[in-house]
C-alpha cells in the first residue's frame, strides 16, 4: 500500500511539473515578445541592462534555491547525528554547514542588489512602455521567479519520493 501510495504521489508531481514546465514555455514566449518590443524602443545600452538583469535574475534565484535546499539537507542530516556518528562526520557537516551559510548569505546580497538593479530597469522601462506593457514587464518577472522557485520545489519534492520509493523497493524481499 505504501509503495501505491507513493507512485500515485510521484505520478502527481510529474504532472503538476508537466504543467509548471508547460507555463513556463509561456512564460519564455512572453518574454520573447518583451525583449523585442524593448529591443525597438529603448537605447542599445539600456537595452542591454534590461537583458543583464533578465538574465541574472534567473541565475540569481536559482542560486538562492540551490543553496537553500543544500543547506536544509546538510541541518537535517545534522538533526540525525547521535553518539554513534564519528567525530569526523560531525566535523564535516558542520564545515558544510558555515560554507553554504556563507554562500547563502552571499547570494541574499545578490538579490539585494538585483532588486536594486529592477528599480533601475523599471525606471528605465517607464519611459518607454504603456502603462499596460509595463504592468506586463512586472508580471512577467513575478511569474518567472514564482515558476523558478515552483519548479525547484517539484524538483524536490520529486527527487525525495524517488529515494523513498527506491529505499522501500530495496527492503522488500
Amino acid at each position: 500500500e505504501l509503495i501505491s501510495s507513493l507512485q500515485s504521489k510521484l505520478r502527481t508531481l510529474w504532472e503538476e511539473r508537466e504543467l509548471v514546465l508547460s507555463e513556463a514555455r509561456e512564460c519564455a514566449e512572453q518574454g520573447e515578445e518583451l525583449e523585442a518590443t524593448v529591443r525597438e524602443l529603448c537605447k542599445p545600452n539600456e537595452f542591454e541592462r534590461y537583458m543583464m538583469f533578465i538574465g541574472d535574475l534567473e541565475k540569481v534565484v536559482s542560486l538562492l534555491l540551490c543553496l537553500s535546499s543544500r543547506l536544509a539537507r546538510v541541518q537535517n542530516a545534522m538533526r540525525r547525528i547521535d553518539g554513534n556518528t564519528d567525530a569526523e562526520e560531525k566535523q564535516s557537516l558542520n564545515e558544510r554547514h558555515k560554507l553554504l551559510s556563507r554562500q547563502r548569505e552571499d547570494a541574499k546580497d545578490l538579490k539585494e542588489n538585483l532588486d536594486r538593479r529592477e528599480r533601475v530597469v523599471s525606471g528605465i522601462l517607464a519611459k518607454y512602455l504603456t502603462d499596460q506593457q509595463l504592468q506586463d514587464y512586472r508580471r512577467f518577472v513575478q511569474l518567472k521567479t514564482s515558476l523558478l522557485i515552483e519548479q525547484k520545489d517539484l524538483e524536490e519534492q520529486i527527487k525525495f519520493l524517488e529515494e523513498q520509493l527506491g529505499s522501500l523497493e530495496k527492503s522488500i524481499p
